[in-house]
């Protein structure tokens, strides 16, 4: 008891009273708790917050006065029942007295009020409706609602919707209007577009009025994440601007609803005068008669290390410095420099010496022994000075287009970690890109620098074999893109800042004064008014059969004299569905007309569309134009006898590469005339390299055996086609690079981003959104859903059937007879796959059976799946 630092506490202790409040620090509170269940204190005067949070019986109950002041309505109100009942309920409980006693004390003429309250049943009425906003726009934020009519029902699974139908003249409802609509649709729809609104014009959503749809916004997910108030927010957007100085952030951050209930007391003013004077190093509009006057004082203090005598203003201090921490954090690239944790701020030496970390890492102990009048001291000091968190980071640029900059950052941690100072995870800091020219903010992320990076077990060669720990400091690389401008700046700045300590940060500075930008793009290929080609172009009744349609495409009558009639190189860059896979058997059968007795490579980079062109050109190609067709890959490996007979190969880029590395000796690799390269884009990605090699090599053989092979790559549209096409030697006659919005059938996109650091819930948040666009643009017509893994594949099916699960209809994306499908589902072995095609949903990935797949393949081209 005499530990406490509440002087009430330790005075009141030894006639056995003692006090409890909301004011009180969290150890006092908990001190007084245990003295009194354990019977060493027999009277505690307390507010009502006792009853609500703790279990602490009594034997009797008072309750003196039921006048209470309401900070919002700026009076006295009488107590509610609940609150009595909830106090009363402390008295005599059952496990530790036999019966109790409850003694309410107040003026005459609420006696009979308390009397009746206590006597009948009182309904409790909801209080939703005054924090509807702030749940709003958490469920919003969540995914869990995106438009109106999921907000009508959402509000149907509170309690205020079960006391609105109970008591609607409570809620401003009319017998009437609840007469002609007992369900109260409309008025609850008419609260969500309320809300919406407010949200809306606060930014915290974008609220779509005409077709109901909600979409959170960066501040609405900051404030849902950090439970700022919708008020709050109204706050920070009317008074924040570019242009404040660190006086106005304070004043702005003071005027938070989360302290309203701050108050000036009398007895205070005097100590706030004294603090303001002695630690406050910026004003404080409205001084110390206004509560948040007051509160900016208290932060000042807080962040200064002030002492404070008054109890009272302790507790607002604790009280505000916790409430400030998650205000902090949602406007961190504001406020960050003034707070962080008080335990971990590394000035009062550095200021009092005039000394910087930096100097006194440089200094041997004995010299800051000397500089303390403490010799033995020297080394503890210099010890913890390298304990303070420090990184150092180098950058290296390299220019993706003029106005595309990426930027691959290595960050080192330069410090000593100690579990006791650190924790035993690891540092968390910011690193951010800015422009301090236009005081602009390009990039910022969350990093964490782990211990594991500071030291590694090491397995030492001794008897016991003990894992050590050896000091490793390993680098991390951090690879992200930033925007460039022209004329270029003169340097960007990156600048990396703790997240707990003061003062513990790093600049690295990005030097644009000898970057080279690429050369300007040439425009794409325009496509160019031609009267659409007929097939019998081709000259062939053969090849005119392969085809179901009568005339070539617009793109593929642009390219159609260039494929088919030369033995040009060729770069084709194209949007997806604008017919390359025809190009490709143009260039094909301009080998089996020109040179019958050479071969033709096709490389796919996945031996699933390896299959594909199998499946396909097995029947059109080798069984009706009576060319051989065989497959070469890792699971696909022909004799030599049949390869020698091929006519067309369709492998992949590390089969192929494998093959040619041993040209000299097989002579089928000199036989190839063509070379056929699908998605070549995917040069820029981690198998670029091998196609790479595969092209060098190609041209290296044909320059030796002095027979041209020709080279066609076949990619969606690219930002530098001209680069490419130079390094395969096309010439203006062979590079098409039409706009990706260049496509036989137009195609509308929709871009949306999702918040996330952590891949899972990332994820998750896409559910929604995804059966939502499902809904809106193909309710009835296939779709396809990409996703990352294998994995991933069947968490997205099942939160599919979920939603499903709500509709009317839970199976209409199938589009067959149930009991058919039931028959197909008995024929599979993957198990989730059973289950989601029986909703139509089918799952496609080189995890699966090969007859699995197949099956999935078939049910969807022939729409009897839809998804």
């Amino acid at each position: 008891v005499q530990k406490s630092r509440n002087k009430q506490v330790r005075e009141l202790f030894p006639d056995g009273f003692s006090i409890h409040h909301a004011g009180m620090l969290r150890q006092d509170r908990n001190l007084v708790e245990n003295l009194f269940s354990n019977g060493h204190i027999k009277v505690l005067v307390c507010t009502a917050t006792l009853a609500w949070g703790v279990n602490l019986p009594a034997h009797a109950v008072v309750i003196k006065g039921t006048q209470i002041y309401a900070a919002k309505r700026g009076s006295f109100v009488d107590l509610g029942i609940l609150d009595v009942m909830q106090i009363f309920g402390r008295a005599g409980r059952p496990q530790f007295d036999r019966f109790g006693e409850g003694i309410i004390i107040t003026t005459h003429d609420k006696l009979s009020h308390y009397l009746t309250l206590l006597t009948q049943q009182n309904p409790i009425e909801s209080q939703f409706l005054e924090s509807l906003a702030d749940n709003l726009n958490a469920e919003i934020a969540l995914g869990t609602v995106t438009n109106v009519e999921e907000a009508v029902k959402w509000i149907s699974y509170t309690y205020l919707y079960v006391r609105m139908r109970a008591n609607p003249l409570v809620y401003g409802i009319s017998h009437k209007a609840y007469q002609i609509d007992p369900t109260l649709a409309k008025h609850r729809e008419q609260l969500v577009i309320e809300v919406g609104r407010k949200l809306d014009k606060a930014r915290m959503i974008r609220f779509e009025e005409r077709t109901g749809y909600f979409s959170s916004t960066d501040l609405g997910r900051t404030a849902s994440h950090y439970y700022i108030k919708y008020n709050t927010i109204e706050t920070f957007n009317e008074l924040f601007d570019a242009h404040k100085t660190e006086s106005d952030i304070f004043a702005i951050v003071s005027k938070a609803e989360e302290f309203d209930q701050i108050k000036v007391r009398e007895e205070e003013i005097e100590e706030l005068d004294a603090l303001l004077n002695n630690f406050c190093e910026l004003s404080a509009p409205g001084g110390v008669e206004n509560s948040y006057g007051k509160i900016n004082i208290l932060l000042q203090t807080y962040i200064s290390r002030g002492e404070m005598d008054s109890f009272s203003l302790i507790s607002d201090s604790a009280y505000v410095a916790q409430r400030l921490k998650k205000l902090i954090h949602a406007i961190l690239a504001i406020i960050q420099e003034y707070f962080k944790q008080k335990e971990k701020i590394v000035e009062p030496l550095l200021e009092e010496k005039n000394l910087t970390v930096d100097k006194l890492k440089d200094m041997r102990k004995d010299e800051i022994g000397h500089m303390l009048h403490h010799v033995n001291i020297g080394l503890k000091v210099k010890q913890c000075v390298h304990q303070i968190p420090s990184v150092t980071m180098e950058a290296s640029i390299q220019p993706i287009t003029r106005t595309v900059l990426r930027v691959t950052l290595s960050i080192s941690p330069d410090f000593t970690w100690n579990d006791q100072v650190h924790g035993t995870v690891g540092e968390p800091w910011w690193i951010w890109v800015e422009d301090p020219t236009n005081d602009h903010i390009y990039h910022s992320e969350y990093f964490i620098v782990l211990k594991k990076q500071l030291y590694k077990k090491t397995l030492m060669k001794c008897y016991n074999f003990i894992s050590h720990q050896v000091l490793s400091k390993e680098a991390q690389l951090l690879v992200f893109t930033i925007p460039i401008f022209e004329p270029l700046p003169s340097q960007y700045y990156i600048r990396a800042v703790s997240d707990r300590w003061l003062g513990a940060e790093a600049v690295c500075i990005i030097n644009f004064q000898h970057l080279i930008l690429p050369e300007r793009h040439p425009p794409h290929t325009e496509l160019l008014d031609l009267q659409p080609l007929p097939i019998t172009a081709l000259g062939c009744e053969a090849y005119e059969a392969l085809y179901n349609f009568s005339h070539f495409n617009p793109v593929q009558t642009q390219i159609f004299h260039t494929l088919y009639h030369t033995d040009c190189n060729v770069l084709l860059g194209a949007p997806t569905g604008s017919g390359k896979t025809v190009a490709a058997e143009l260039a094909i059968f301009r080998v089996f007309n020109k040179y019958p007795t050479s071969k033709a490579v096709y490389i796919a980079p996945l031996k699933a569309l390896v299959r594909e062109r199998m499946d396909d050109w097995k029947v059109r190609i080798e069984e009706k134009l009576g060319k051989k067709v065989i497959e070469l890959t890792g699971d696909v490996t022909p004799d030599m006898k049949s390869i020698a007979k091929a006519d067309l190969i369709v492998t992949t880029p590390e089969k192929w590469d494998g093959v040619s590395r041993s040209w000299q000796n097989r002579n089928y690799v000199k036989q190839v005339t063509i070379l056929i390269i699908d998605e070549i884009h995917l040069l820029g990605e981690e198998r670029g390299p091998v196609l790479e090699v595969i092209v060098s090599r190609t041209n290296f053989i044909s320059s030796h055996t002095e027979k041209p092979v020709r080279i066609v790559g076949l990619s969606t549209a690219l930002a530098n086609a001209r680069d490419l096409a130079d390094w395969l030697n096309i010439h203006q006659m062979g590079l098409f690079n039409f706009r990706p919005s260049v496509r036989p059938v137009p195609l509308e996109v929709h871009i949306q981003g999702f918040p996330g650091q952590h891949y899972c819930p990332r994820m998750a948040s896409m559910n929604k959104p995804t059966f939502q666009a499902i809904r809106s643009h193909s309710p009835a017509k296939p779709v396809l859903i990409f996703v990352s893994s294998r994995r991933q594949t069947r968490l997205t099916a099942l939160e599919l059937i979920a939603f499903l699960a709500t509709e009317e209809d839970p199976k209409q994306w199938l589009n067959m007879d149930e009991g058919e499908m039931e028959n197909i589902i008995g024929t599979l072995r993957d198990s989730n796959l059973k289950l989601t095609l029986a909703f139509g949903i089918g799952m496609h990935h080189a995890g699966l059976h090969e007859r699995d797949r197949k099956t999935v393949e078939e049910l969807f081209v022939n729409c009897k799946v839809q998804k």
